[in-house]
C-alpha cells in the first residue's frame, strides 16, 4: 500500500513539474503593467521582465523613482506616475495603458503597490490610521483592477495580486493584515468570475523580506509617533517596557528578513509566463515552513506560539 502511495505522490509531483515548466508563447508581444515600481519587488520585477523581453509598463509613485528605473532598463520599458489612492490618477494611468497596448489588450496586471505603516496595538490607532493602509493596499488595488479589467479580458491575460502571509495569519495589529485578508477575498472572487473569460488570477503570499516597507527604523519611528499621541490611560496600561520590548522584537524581525527579492519576483514571473500558473505562491522559506503551517494550526496553538514572541503589556493579567 505504501509503495502505491509513494508512486502516486511521485507521479503527481512529476506531472505538476511538467505542467509548470510549460511557458506561454510569444512573450515579447506581451504587455505587463506593474504598480509600485519605485523600489522593492515592483522595481526588481520590472527590470527582470524587461530582461526577459516583455514590454513592461511600470507605474511609480514619484517621477524620481520612474527616472531611476528607466536608467536601469531598456528602451522598451515605459513608466507612468500613479497614486493608487486617487481615482483620477488611476483613470489617467488606465488610459495611458490602453493607448500603448491597443487591440492586443493587457496580458499582465501586477498589483504590487503597498504600505505597512502605521502599525501599533489597535486601541492606539484612529480610524484614519486604518483608512491610510486600506486606501493603498486594498481599495487602490481594486480601483486599478476594475479600470484595467477590460484590457486584461481582451488579452485573456493574467491578474497577479501581491498579498502576504499576513493575509493568512495575523501577527500584529493595525490595518496591514486587514488589507491583505481583503486582497485574498477579492482575488478569490475575481478568479472565479474571470475564469469564464480565460483570465487567470494568482496571489503571491511572501514572508518577510528586506524592502522599504519593512525598514526597521521607519517602523519604530512610526510606532513611537503613535505612542507619543496615545492617551495617558493607554500609556499606563502598556508601560514604557512595552515600547522597549517592541523595539527589540523589531530588531529581531529585521535580522530574520530575507534579502533575496528574486524569491518573490520569480513567483510573479511564473504566474505571468507559465501556461498553468498556480493560484497561490508562498514566497520565502519562512512563509513555507513556519507562517503557512501555523495558519492551519488550531487557534489555541497558533495563539500560544504568537504570544510567546509578543511584547507583554505592563498591566497584563
Amino acid at each position: 500500500m505504501w509503495l502505491y502511495l509513494a508512486v502516486f505522490v511521485g507521479l503527481y509531483y512529476l506531472l505538476r513539474w511538467y505542467r509548470e515548466r510549460q511557458v506561454v508563447s510569444h512573450l515579447r508581444d506581451k504587455c505587463v503593467f506593474i504598480t509600485g515600481c519605485d523600489s522593492g519587488f515592483g522595481n526588481q520585477l520590472a527590470r527582470q521582465l524587461d530582461e526577459r523581453g516583455l514590454q513592461v509598463l511600470a507605474a511609480c509613485l514619484t517621477e524620481k523613482g520612474a527616472e531611476q528605473l528607466r536608467r536601469q532598463t531598456s528602451d522598451r520599458l515605459e513608466t507612468v506616475t500613479l497614486d493608487v489612492t486617487k481615482t483620477d490618477s488611476v483613470a489617467a494611468a488606465a488610459q495611458w495603458v490602453k493607448e500603448r497596448v491597443g487591440d492586443r489588450g493587457l496580458w499582465g496586471l501586477v498589483n504590487n503597490a503597498g504600505i505597512a505603516l502605521p502599525v501599533a496595538p489597535n486601541e492606539w490607532l484612529t480610524k484614519q490610521d486604518f483608512v491610510t493602509i486600506l486606501d493603498v493596499n486594498l481599495l487602490g488595488l481594486i480601483d486599478v483592477t476594475l479600470n484595467l479589467l477590460p484590457l486584461v479580458r481582451k488579452a485573456r491575460g493574467r491578474v497577479v495580486n501581491v498579498s502576504s502571509v499576513l493575509g493568512r495569519i495575523t501577527l500584529f495589529s493595525g490595518g496591514y493584515s486587514i488589507s491583505k485578508y481583503g486582497v485574498e477575498a477579492f482575488s478569490d472572487s475575481l478568479r472565479r468570475e474571470l475564469s469564464y473569460f480565460g483570465v487567470k488570477v494568482a496571489m503571491i503570499e511572501p514572508g518577510f523580506f528586506k524592502t522599504a516597507i519593512a525598514n526597521k527604523d521607519r517602523i519604530f519611528k512610526s510606532f513611537l509617533d503613535i505612542w507619543d499621541r496615545a492617551r495617558p490611560e493607554v500609556k499606563q496600561i502598556y508601560g514604557e517596557n512595552f515600547v522597549t520590548s517592541y523595539k527589540e522584537s523589531i530588531e529581531q524581525f529585521d535580522h530574520k528578513c530575507t534579502q533575496d527579492l528574486s524569491l518573490v519576483t520569480n513567483c510573479i514571473e511564473h504566474a505571468l509566463t507559465a501556461c498553468h500558473p498556480r493560484t497561490r505562491y508562498s514566497a520565502g522559506w519562512d512563509a513555507k515552513l513556519f507562517y503557512l503551517p501555523v495558519s492551519y494550526m488550531p487557534t489555541f496553538l497558533a495563539d500560544a506560539i504568537l504570544y510567546w514572541s509578543s511584547p507583554r503589556p505592563a498591566k497584563a493579567l
